[in-house]
């Protein structure tokens, strides 16, 4: 199996930590690694040729760096010429594969994501690689919705069809993409939906021909593309047809199209999160006894369930705050209650057309 990592989001809810000159998957936000580093970790049961990172190009820099620890070889970092979203940054990356390998089952993973399971994590993407190759079908490993979130995107199963070691594969129903919250609390309650996780397997030739049919366009550009893979001509072949690849999502582009009998869903347990906004960071890390997430230097008095975030060089003092959010960047300080931290891409966006946009 060849994973691709997507690594060449924005994060732009996770400003003002998260910039365009260094997203989230960049940046030490769970841990002591970056995200991308944490993400690279959990696909140790992988070789480093195996591993495919598909990035923006103004994050080559940045991705050499933070990877060379890993040996992943600089040949498996897909650059995007444009940011053209998920589906035909993943038709490339089949591309890419399919070129040595054209039948070789290959998963989707994204860099900015939480997965605290790492050995569930491998053992699904496993039970989804038997699934490809034993039945040719686009394979999603799925979580079980925590809370009615209108930020992520949920997956109807359906009945069960068959168990691979311990672990029931069901059919797929139909996607949701955003729900508004009365949606999202209907279908908390009736435990026929997941959240969508956006980690796919499945093998290069099953998803490039769904590309054929139902994105026709694109797919003939990123087969021009693939003609001129190691070639001198590769950079400016993939400069002029990459841009020209209609820009949508892989749940709008081709998820929500195909055969639903092609498709199964696999439940797993991760501890996963798309830690999304700064309230979704909140709720998955440790906190301390005053139910605070602290990060920096704090001293505190009277304050209760709030996220208190600083790069360490100054101290943050609170007085009487509950359920606040506080990011200190240096630059930048961020303030705003935890329940309203979805707004924050609103607010970047706010910023984009004032004096302030350099610190985007």
């Amino acid at each position: 199996m060849k994973a691709v990592i997507l690594a060449g989001g924005t994060g732009s809810r996770l400003w003002p930590l998260s910039r365009k000159s260094k997203p989230k998957q960049f940046q030490k936000l769970t841990s002591n690694q970056t995200m991308l580093q944490e993400t690279i970790g959990r696909l140790n049961f992988l070789k480093p040729e195996d591993i495919y990172i598909a990035i923006n190009k103004e994050y080559l820099t940045i991705v050499k760096e933070q990877t060379k620890k890993f040996k992943i070889p600089v040949k498996n970092i897909i650059i995007e010429p444009s940011m053209q979203d998920t589906a035909p940054c993943i038709g490339l990356a089949a591309m890419y594969i399919a070129k040595h390998h054209p039948t070789e089952v290959m998963s989707v993973i994204y860099a900015d994501h939480l997965i605290a399971d790492k050995k569930e994590f491998a053992r699904k993407l496993k039970i989804a690689e038997q699934l490809a190759r034993e039945e040719k079908t686009l394979n999603i490993i799925e979580v079980k919705a925590k809370f009615p979130n209108v930020n992520l995107g949920y997956v109807k199963i359906g009945k069960p069809l068959r168990e691979i070691k311990g672990t029931e594969i069901y059919a797929f129903r139909g996607f949701t993409e955003k729900p508004s919250l009365a949606v999202a609390k209907k279908f908390l309650q009736s435990f026929k939906y997941l959240w969508n996780t956006g980690l796919y397997v499945w093998r290069t030739d099953t998803i490039l021909e769904a590309y054929k049919k139902f994105l026709p366009k694109t797919y003939k550009n990123l087969l021009t593309i693939k003609k001129n893979i190691g070639t001198p001509r590769e950079s400016a072949v993939l400069a002029e047809n990459y841009p020209k690849c209609e820009k949508i999502s892989i749940d709008y582009g081709i998820m929500e199209k195909v055969n639903p009998a092609l498709v199964r869903i696999i439940p797993a347990d991760l501890g996963w999160s798309d830690v999304g906004t700064w309230e979704g960071v909140f709720a998955e890390l440790p906190r301390d006894r005053h139910n605070n997430l602290i990060k920096g230097k704090h001293i505190g008095i009277d304050s209760t369930g709030s996220l208190i975030y600083g790069d360490g060089r100054k101290l943050i003092a609170t007085i009487g705050i509950k359920d606040l959010i506080v990011v200190d960047t240096g630059d930048t300080l961020l303030v705003c209650r935890k329940d309203k931290s979805q707004d924050v891409k609103k607010l970047v966006d706010k910023i984009k057309n004032s004096e302030f946009k350099n610190l985007l």
